[in-house]
C-alpha cells in the first residue's frame, strides 16, 4: 500500500492501439490511464456529436477495453480515462453494455460538470480537478470516465483516492500533478520524439509506455516495464517536463505546482526519482476551452522549379488574387530547391497558397480550380501536388475562465447516486502575472568559440497551447549551463527563429531543470485547427532551434 503504480495507455486520440494491453500484460500495475483529449479532439468529437448526439467521446477507447476489460478485473487493476469526451455518461453506459456482452460485472463511475453552456461555441468545457475521480474510486468503481479534467487528474485522482490526501496536501497533490504531466503523452517521457533518440538502446524503434510509482509524500519514480524499448533517464523526464508549460507556476484546479521545485534524480536503470515538489493553493478559477466553428479552409500547393523562383511565385500570386480576390488569402513560399542539381525535387521550391473564408463555395471549388485553371497559362513548368477540391470547416480554439464555484462538478458513482465534489476552500495561490527572467548579464566569459549546430549542447522540446506556442530548451551538462543561460535571450531566439521576432515572447527559468521554457504569443494564430503554418502543432520548433548554426562555446565539450 505504500506504492501506487499507474500506467498511462494512451496519450492522444489515436495512439498505439495494443499499448493498452501491452501495459496490463507488461507487469503489475494498480492503475491504468488513458488520456485521449486534446484541444483538436474536443472540436473532432463536437463534430461527431453534431451528426449523432449519442456520440461525443473517443470510440477507440471502447474497442481497446473490449481486449483488455477482463484482464483488468481479474487483476485488479483499475481503468481511469478521460475518453468520455463531451459525452461521459454516454461512454460509461457503453462500458456496462460492454460488460454484460462479455459476461463481466463491471463497477463504472463517471465524472460530469465539466460542460459550460455557451449558446455561440460549438464545445466549451471547463478543466476540471481530481477530486470526482477519487470520489468514483473511493465507492469501489473499477472503471471512471471523465470529460475535461485536466490531463495530470488522471493520476492525482488515484493518488488521493490510495493516500487519503485532501485540498489542504498541496505538496502531495502538486508532487502528484508532476507525476501526471510525466505520463499523460504516453512513450513522450519514455524516450519518444526525444531530442537524442540516437542514444536510445534500440534508437528510438518502440519506446515503452510509462509507469509511475506514487508515495504518500507525492514523490515518485518514473519508470516503464522491463524489456520494453526507449528509456528513462533525467534527460527523458526532463523533455517531457518541459512539454507545455509556460511559467514556473503550472495552474491546475487542485494546486498551483511550482515546476521550479522539481528535482529529478536518476535512481537506477530506467528509473527516474522526482521529489521536491511544492505546492500553493489553486486559484479561484477553472479555465475553460472553447471551439468555435470558424469557416471554411483549402489549400492548393504549386512546384516552383529551376530559376526565378520569387518571380514564379509572384506571378502565381497576382493570378490567383485576380481570380478569387485577396481577402482570406495566404501565401507561404518555401525554399526547399537548390541549385546546380540533376534532380527536379531537389531543385523544386513549394508555393502553398490557403484560402479561409466563411463562404464555403468561394474557399471551395471556386478557389481550387483557380489554381489548377493557371496549369497551361502561368510560369514554366507549372505543376501542382493537390488535386482540386471542396472546402473543409475550421475550428477556432481560445481559452475563458470561470469561478471553481460556478462550476457543478459532480461524481457518478458505481450505484449511480450523484456526488456534488465541492471547490477549494482556500484559493488565490497565483496572483497577477507570471515573472519572466532575463537572462543573466553575467554569464561565464568564453575564451574561444566554434561553429557548430546548438543542438550539440543542448536538448529542446515544443509543442502547442491554443494559438501559443512553448519551447523548452536544456543543458545537457552543468557546465553547459550557465552558458546557456547567459547567451538564450529573447533577442537571440528572435535572430535564431525570425517568425518569433514580431510577437510576444516570455522567458522563464527552471535551474534545478537547467533549462529555459519560452512561450511565443500568437505564433498559431487562432489555434491548430485554424493555423497554416507547416507545422502547425509548434512540434518540430525545437529541433529547428537545436539546427541552426551558432558560436558554441569551445571550453564545453559536444
Amino acid at each position: 500500500m505504500s506504492v501506487l503504480r499507474i500506467g498511462n495507455g494512451s496519450g492522444f486520440y489515436g495512439d498505439r492501439f495494443a499499448a493498452w494491453r501491452e501495459m496490463l500484460d507488461g507487469g503489475e500495475l494498480d492503475v491504468l490511464t488513458g488520456d485521449y483529449l486534446a484541444e483538436l479532439t474536443m472540436l473532432i468529437l463536437g463534430r461527431d456529436r453534431m451528426r449523432d448526439p449519442s456520440l461525443g467521446y473517443a470510440k477507440t477507447f471502447l474497442r481497446q477495453a473490449e481486449g483488455v476489460l477482463g484482464t483488468a478485473l481479474e487483476r485488479g487493476v483499475t481503468l481511469v480515462t478521460n475518453a468520455g469526451g463531451l459525452n461521459p455518461a454516454g461512454l460509461a453506459d457503453a462500458i456496462r453494455s460492454l460488460g454484460d456482452r462479455l459476461g463481466l460485472q463491471v463497477r463504472v463511475g463517471y465524472v460530469e460538470g465539466d460542460a459550460i453552456q455557451r449558446p455561440d461555441a460549438l464545445t466549451a468545457n471547463a478543466y476540471l480537478g481530481a477530486f470526482g475521480i477519487a470520489a468514483c474510486l473511493d465507492a469501489g468503481a473499477d472503471v471512471v470516465v471523465t470529460g475535461r479534467v485536466t490531463d495530470a487528474s488522471l493520476a492525482v485522482g488515484p493518488a488521493i483516492a490510495r493516500f487519503g490526501w485532501t485540498h489542504d496536501d498541496l505538496d502531495a497533490l502538486a508532487g502528484a500533478t508532476v507525476a501526471g504531466h510525466l505520463i499523460e503523452c504516453g512513450a513522450q517521457v519514455t524516450g519518444g520524439n526525444f531530442s537524442f533518440f540516437t542514444e536510445l538502446p534500440d534508437g528510438g524503434h518502440r519506446p515503452g509506455f510509462p509507469i509511475a510509482e506514487l508515495h504518500a509524500d507525492g514523490s515518485s519514480v518514473l519508470t516503464k516495464h522491463a524489456g520494453t524499448g526507449g528509456a528513462v533517464t533525467v534527460e527523458t523526464v526532463t523533455a517531457q517536463l518541459l512539454y507545455e508549460v509556460g511559467g514556473p507556476d503550472y495552474l491546475g484546479p487542485d494546486v498551483v505546482t511550482r515546476l521550479d521545485t522539481v528535482r529529478l534524480e536518476q535512481e537506477g536503470p530506467d528509473r527516474v526519482r522526482v521529489c521536491g515538489v511544492r505546492g500553493t493553493p489553486p486559484p479561484d478559477t477553472l479555465k475553460v476551452g472553447v471551439n468555435n466553428l470558424g469557416g471554411f479552409r483549402n489549400s492548393m500547393t504549386f512546384v516552383l522549379c529551376g530559376l526565378d523562383i520569387p518571380a514564379k511565385a509572384a506571378l502565381v500570386r497576382a493570378q490567383i488574387e485576380e481570380s478569387v480576390g485577396t481577402e482570406g488569402l495566404e501565401f507561404t513560399l518555401a525554399r526547399t530547391d537548390h541549385p546546380d542539381t540533376g534532380d527536379t525535387e531537389a531543385a523544386s521550391a513549394l508555393l502553398h497558397v490557403h484560402l479561409r473564408d466563411g463562404d464555403k463555395s468561394r474557399a471551395g471549388r471556386a478557389f481550387s480550380a483557380a489554381a489548377v485553371e493557371l496549369a497551361l497559362a502561368s510560369y514554366p513548368g507549372c505543376t501542382l501536388t493537390t488535386l482540386p477540391g471542396d472546402a473543409t470547416p475550421y475550428g477556432v480554439f481560445t481559452a475563458d475562465t470561470i469561478a471553481q464555484d460556478a462550476v457543478e462538478h459532480v461524481a457518478v458513482l458505481p450505484s449511480g447516486e450523484r456526488v456534488p465534489i465541492p471547490p477549494p476552500t482556500v484559493t488565490g495561490g497565483l496572483q497577477g502575472a507570471p515573472v519572466q527572467h532575463e537572462a543573466l548579464t553575467g554569464s561565464p566569459s568564453l575564451h574561444g568559440t566554434r561553429r557548430g549546430p546548438l543542438g550539440e549542447l543542448v536538448g529542446a522540446r515544443s509543442g502547442d497551447k491554443g494559438g501559443d506556442a512553448n519551447l523548452g530548451v536544456w543543458a545537457r551538462t552543468d557546465a553547459t549551463w550557465p552558458w546557456l543561460r547567459g547567451w538564450l535571450t529573447v533577442e537571440r531566439l528572435a535572430e535564431l527563429l525570425p517568425e518569433t521576432a514580431s510577437l510576444t515572447v516570455e522567458r522563464y527559468e527552471l535551474p534545478n531543470l537547467r533549462a529555459v521554457n519560452f512561450v511565443i504569443r500568437g505564433l498559431l494564430g487562432q489555434g491548430v485547427a485554424a493555423s497554416t503554418r507547416f507545422d502547425p502543432q509548434a512540434k518540430a520548433l525545437g529541433e529547428l532551434l537545436r539546427s541552426r548554426i551558432v558560436d558554441l562555446p569551445t571550453e564545453v565539450p559536444a
